[in-house]
C-alpha cells in the first residue's frame, strides 16, 4: 500500500506527491489520491501515475471528476462523494478514466479525509480489478498445487527446517504435515541418505541454481519394509528482488518406475534377440544348421540349455512306418554342463517318445507347456535315465515348445534355466514361442526344398477349401493354383476365426516364385495368424507384416490384403498393402472394386496403411484375389477387373460354382502365374 510521504521526503518530486509502498508493491500496486473540500486533487501517489498514466504536475489541483470520472458516472460520482464528506466509507467496483480515454475498473476504498484547509475532503485508494483477480487465482492456484498435487512438495527456510509440507509428501515419509514443520530432514527421516541431501540443499541455497532428480533412495515409517527411490529436485525460493527465502523441495517415488525401466530393458533384449533370430537362423536350407543355430542363439543368452529334436517321419516321410512313428532325432543340443550325464545327449541320438510323457503331450497337442522346479523332473519318464535326474534337479524352469510349421507339428525344442537365474515369465515364452515357430518355419523350408513338387502339393492342399473354418456370419470358399504342378509360389489366403464372432480374411502374394517365395509366404501367414489372434487392427497388422519382410531381406516384397469382418455391425474392415482392390457387391447391387489409396508393397518401408469400412448387409459378396487372376499377356489390369466383374455378374450361383466359374473364365491354359482366390459372402437371417 501507498505511504503518505511530504515532498521534503521525496527530493525533486511536487508537493502531493507520496512515494510506493516497499513489499505491497511488488504484490499489488495500490494507488491512492486525495481530493479537497472542492472535488480537487491535492495529492497523487506514485502508483496511481503508473495505474492511471497522469503525472503529478498534471493532476494536482484539478478537479477529479473532471479528469477521472467517465461521463456516464458523473452523477453517482457527486452522490458518493458527498457521502464521504458526511463522514462514509464507501466501498465499492468503479470504472476510472485512464490518461489516454480507455476506462480502468478499479476496487475502490472511499473514506473521509480532512483536506489541508480543515475542510471534509475525501481520500481514494484504488486496486485494479484485473490485478486482484490474477492474484486470487494465484494465490487459490499455489495453494491447490500445495493440497491436490501428487507430487510431494515442501518449503524450507533458509536453516533447511520444514515452513510447510504437503500430505504427498507427508504420505510419503510416513510422518505427519504438523510433524515436519521447524525440523530438519534429518530428524524426521533420517534413513534416506538425509545428510547428503542436506549438503545438496545447502549448495541450492549458495548458488542460486536447482539440482532436478537426484535419486533418493532408503526406508521410511511409511514402507518399512521395503527399499524405495525418489527423484527429489530442489530450486531456490526467491522473492521479486531476487532475495533468497529458502528453497522448494519437490519428490516422485520413481520406485515403481525403475522397475517397469527394468522390464522394458529386459523387454529391448528381447526384441534385439528376435531381431538378430532374423538373421541368424535359417542361414542355409540345411536342417542340422538351422537347428544348430536357434541352440546359438538361446544359450547362453536367454537359457542355459537347449534341445533340439525332430520327429523321425518327418525326416523320412516315405518311410513313415511304425518302427519310425513317435521317434524323434536330436538334431542340436547345448547344456550349461557337457560332463555326464548331459553328455550323452548328443546330436543325432534317437529315442522314442514314451507314453504318457509331457513330450508325447506336448507333440500330439501342438501346444507348448511350462514346468517350473519340482515339476522340472518329469520331463524324463525313461527308467534308463535316472542318471539324468539329479541334473535335472538343478533346473528352476522349462519350457517344451513344439515346432509347429504350416499346421504340422515336426518336432520339439526344449529350454531350461537353472535354478539360480529367474524362471520364465510371460514375455520370455512369448520370444521363445516366436523364436521356435521362426525356426520351425526354417526347418520345414529346409525340408521342403528336398521335395519341390512334394512341397507345392502341400501347399495346394493346406489352402484348399476344406480346410477354412466355419465361422459366423460367412459363407467361405477358395482355391489356390500354381502355375505348374511343380512350380511353389507366394500366393496364399486364409481365413482366421478370431474372439467375439469376427473373422480374419487374408491373402497375399510373395515377388517371385520357387521355394523362397514359398517360405517368405509361411513366414507371413505365421505372423497372420499370430497376430491376428491378438486383436491387431488391419492398419496394424500390416506395419507388422512390412517388418517381418523387411527382416527376410532388403530384397524382398510382397502384396497383402488384410481384412477382418464383423457380423454385428455387418461391416468389414480393410487394409491394403499394394494389393489389387477386393471386390464388393451387395445383394441385388452392382459391383464395385474398392477404392481409395492401395498402400505400398510389403517389404518397402512404408507405415501409412490405411483403413477404409465397407458395408455388407446379408447376402453380400466380397472377393480377394491375388494379380495372377486378372493379369495376362493380351489384356491389362484394368481390362482384368472388368473381366472379373462379368464373371462375377451371376453371383447368386453356389459359392463353390461361382468360384470354379472365375477362375475358367478369367485364368488362361497354361496359368502364367500362380492365383489365390478368396470369396466370402455374409450369409442371409
Amino acid at each position: 500500500m501507498d505511504t503518505h510521504q511530504s515532498s521534503g521526503d521525496a527530493p525533486g518530486q511536487p508537493p502531493g506527491v507520496v512515494g510506493y509502498a516497499g513489499v505491497l508493491r511488488e504484490l499489488l500496486p495500490i494507488a491512492l489520491w486525495r481530493e479537497d473540500a472542492d472535488g480537487r486533487i491535492v495529492e497523487w501517489s506514485l502508483a496511481a501515475r503508473d495505474l492511471l498514466g497522469h503525472q503529478p504536475d498534471d493532476v494536482l489541483g484539478r478537479s477529479a471528476a473532471a479528469l477521472l470520472v467517465p461521463d456516464a458516472n458523473r452523477e453517482l460520482a457527486d452522490r458518493l462523494t458527498r457521502r464521504v464528506q458526511a463522514g462514509e466509507t464507501v466501498v465499492g467496483t468503479l470504472p476510472v478514466r485512464h490518461r489516454d480515454g480507455h476506462d480502468v475498473t478499479m476496487e475502490m476504498w472511499i473514506v473521509p479525509a480532512t483536506d489541508p484547509r480543515g475542510r471534509p475532503g475525501t481520500l481514494l485508494i484504488a486496486v485494479e480489478t484485473s490485478e486482484v483477480l490474477h492474484m486470487r487465482d494465484s494465490l487459490a492456484a499455489l495453494e491447490s498445487l500445495f493440497t491436490q498435487s501428487p507430487i510431494g512438495l515442501a518449503t524450507l527456510g533458509p536453516d533447511l527446517r520444514f515452513l510447510r509440507v504437503n500430505d504427498a509428501l507427508a504420505r510419503m515419509n510416513g510422518v505427519r504435515a504438523d510433524e515436519h514443520l521447524g525440523k530438519r530432514l534429518t530428524e524426521v527421516v533420517p534413513g534416506v541418505n538425509a545428510t547428503a541431501l542436506e549438503a545438496m540443499m545447502r549448495q541450492v541455497l549458495d548458488r542460486g541454481t536447482p539440482v532436478v532428480d537426484a535419486r533418493r533412495t532408503g526406508r521410511t515409517p511409511a514402507d518399512p519394509g521395503r527399499e524405495r527411490t525418489w527423484s527429489c529436485s530442489y530450486a531456490p525460493l526467491l522473492d521479486n528482488a531476487g532475495r533468497r527465502l529458502g528453497l522448494i523441495a519437490s519428490l516422485i517415488d520413481i520406485t515403481e518406475g525403475q522397475q517397469a525401466q527394468i522390464e522394458a530393458e529386459r523387454a529391448r533384449h528381447r526384441f534385439a534377440l528376435l531381431a538378430e533370430a532374423g538373421t541368424r537362423v535359417g542361414t542355409t536350407l540345411d536342417l542340422r544348421q538351422t537347428a544348430e543355430e536357434i541352440v546359438q542363439l538361446l544359450v547362453p543368452r536367454f537359457a542355459d540349455s537347449a534341445d533340439v529334436q525332430l520327429l523321425e517321419e518327418v525326416l523320412e516321410p516315405d518311410e513313415a512306418a511304425a518302427s519310425t512313428r513317435g521317434v524323434v532325432r536330436r538334431m542340436a543340443a547345448a547344456f550349461p554342463d557337457p560332463s555326464a550325464p548331459t553328455a550323452t545327449l548328443v546330436p543325432g541320438t534317437t529315442s522314442r517318445i514314451p507314453l504318457g510323457s509331457l513330450y508325447e503331450r506336448v507333440i500330439a497337442d501342438g501346444r507348448p507347456m511350462n514346468l517350473y522346479q519340482s515339476d522340472v523332473p518329469a520331463l524324463i519318464t525313461d527308467p534308463r535315465a535316472d542318471s539324468l535326474r539329479a541334473y535335472l534337479m538343478t533346473l528352476g524352469s522349462a519350457r517344451l515348445i513344439p515346432l509347429v510349421a504350416r499346421g504340422r507339428v515336426l518336432g520339439a525344442v526344449v529350454v531350461t534355466r537353472v535354478r539360480s537365474r529367474d524362471p520364465f515369465d510371460e514375455q520370455d515364452c512369448v520370444l521363445l514361442d516366436e523364436l521356435v515357430a521362426r525356426a520351425a518355419l526354417n526347418i520345414d523350408n529346409a525340408r521342403m526344398y528336398t521335395s519341390q513338387r512334394a512341397a507345392a502339393l502341400t501347399l495346394r492342399q493346406s489352402l484348399t477349401n476344406s480346410a477354412l473354418p466355419d465361422v459366423t456370419g460367412l459363407e467361405l470358399t477358395g482355391r489356390y493354383l500354381p502355375a505348374s504342378d511343380h512350380a511353389v509360389g507366394g500366393d496364399w489366403f486364409d481365413v482366421i476365426a478370431l474372439p467375439d464372432g469376427r473373422t480374419g480374411l487374408v491373402i497375399g502374394d510373395v515377388m517371385g516364385h520357387g521355394i523362397h517365395a514359398a517360405a517368405v509366404m509361411g513366414q507371413l501367414r505365421t505372423a497372420v495368424r499370430t497376430l491376428a489372434r491378438h486383436g491387431i487392427a488391419p492398419a496394424e497388422m500390416l506395419r507388422s507384416l512390412d517388418a517381418v519382410v523387411a527382416d527376410v531381406g532388403e530384397d524382398e516384397m510382397a502384396t497383402c490384403v488384410y481384412a477382418v469382418h464383423d457380423p454385428v455391425a455387418g461391416e468389414c474392415v480393410i487394409a491394403r498393402a499394394g494389393h489389387p482392390p477386393p471386390a464388393v457387391a451387395t445383394a441385388g447391387g452392382d459391383l464395385a472394386f474398392l477404392g481409395g489409396s492401395p498402400g505400398v508393397p510389403l517389404g518397402t518401408g512404408g507405415r501409412d496403411f490405411r483403413t477404409q469400412r465397407v458395408a455388407l448387409p446379408p447376402g453380400s459378396l466380397l472377393v480377394l484375389y491375388t494379380d495372377g487372376l486378372i493379369e495376362a499377356r493380351d489384356r491389362d489390369l484394368d481390362e482384368g477387373m472388368g473381366k472379373l466383374a462379368q464373371a462375377l455378374a451371376r453371383r447368386d450361383r453356389p459359392l463353390e460354382e461361382l468360384c470354379d466359374s472365375v477362375l475358367e473364365q478369367l485364368l488362361p491354359r497354361p496359368a502364367l502365374d500362380d492365383v489365390a482366390v478368396l470369396l466370402a459372402r455374409t450369409r442371409r437371417a
